[in-house]
This record gives structure tokens, C-alpha cells and sequence, in this order.
């Protein structure tokens, strides 16, 4: 699946590879920046092997990772994808998504969002998106509401975190039309 550079005036999303993601390992390395997933990114060498992981998944074409610059601070910022991508069903996850503390609240993750379902639906056909959350995490799920989407259920003591919880995952979806309708 092809994988191009997304943008706006505030934000830009470059595909990950073996070698940019290093400009993430300070960020990555901020203390409980992903405390409600299941990845570990917190030292070079799980990072890079976060990374290896993501361009596997882009090899096989479930998986568009990239990597987050925010134009309006001229920093990288973090990491998101396209993910469990099924063409047949013509669904896909945005999800893997972290940006470093000094991001958050400043509006780039809305950028950014925006950008994806917009290139989900418009361009690659997609006719729903779908985000997977830590019930806890209180202020994605406040942000993915935002965008229109609908809590569709929640998965009970369905995935363990590092630190060995097992967290109930809400899962929020977004329809094709009513994206159009918000546009």
C-alpha cells in the first residue's frame, strides 16, 4: 500500500523507516508516554524494535506507519499508522499513536487525525475507521469523540500492558458518510 507524505500547515506525516525514527528516541524515552499500551518504545532498543515491527506489518500490507513532524514547533513529534488495514471489508485502525508530552493539548493529534481520515476515506476508499482505546485514557477517548466517532463497545480484560494490567479497550468507529457529513 502506498504510503505518501500527509500535510497541512501544521503537521506533516513521512512514512517511518529504519533510520528516521531515531529522531523519536528522546521522545520515546519520557517517563509513562504510552502507560496505557501494550508497545514498549522506552529505551533505543525497543524503539527500534517497535519500528522493525511497523515496516514488517507495511511489508505486508496491514500497516502504514509514519513518522510525525509538527511545522508549527519545527520538531518531530511522535509516531502514528494506519493499522489492521483489511481491503476486503474496506476497514482500517488509526492507532499506535504517541506524540511527546509537550505536544499534547496544542492541537497537532486533531491535525494530524484529520489529515488520516480524510486520506482514509477520500483517497484510498475506506469506507470505516476504526480506534482502539484504553478505557482509562480519559483524554484520547475525549479526543476521538471529537472527531465524530462512536463508541461502539468495549473489549473486557483484553490486552496486558507492560506493567502486567489488563485493560478493557473501547472501541470507537467512524463511517464513511459520516465523515462527509461533518466536512
Amino acid at each position: 500500500m502506498i504510503s505518501p507524505v500527509l500535510q497541512d500547515d501544521r503537521v506533516m506525516l513521512s512514512p517511518l523507516t529504519s533510520t528516521n525514527y531515531k529522531e523519536l528516541i528522546d521522545i520515546a524515552l519520557q517517563d509513562k508516554l504510552v502507560q496505557y499500551s501494550p508497545s514498549e518504545i522506552n529505551t533505543p532498543n525497543s524503539l527500534r524494535n517497535y519500528v522493525e515491527i511497523a515496516l514488517q506489518q507495511a511489508k505486508a500490507g496491514t500497516s502504514i506507519p509514519y513518522i510525525i513532524y509538527d511545522k508549527k514547533f519545527n520538531k518531530y513529534a511522535g509516531s502514528t499508522r494506519f493499522m489492521n488495514i483489511n481491503l476486503k471489508n474496506k476497514v482500517l485502525h488509526i492507532g499506535s499513536t504517541w506524540i511527546g508530552k509537550e505536544f499534547h493539548g496544542t492541537g497537532l493529534n486533531s491535525h494530524m487525525k484529520e489529515l488520516m481520515l480524510t486520506y482514509a476515506f477520500n483517497t484510498l476508499g475506506f469506507e470505516k475507521v476504526e480506534f482502539r482505546v484504553d478505557e482509562r485514557n480519559i483524554a484520547s477517548r475525549k479526543a476521538i469523540e471529537k472527531l465524530g466517532c462512536t463508541l461502539e463497545g468495549i473489549l473486557r480484560k483484553n490486552v496486558y500492558l507492560l506493567d502486567g494490567f489488563k485493560r478493557n479497550t473501547c472501541c470507537y468507529g467512524l463511517l464513511k458518510n459520516e465523515w462527509a457529513a461533518k466536512q
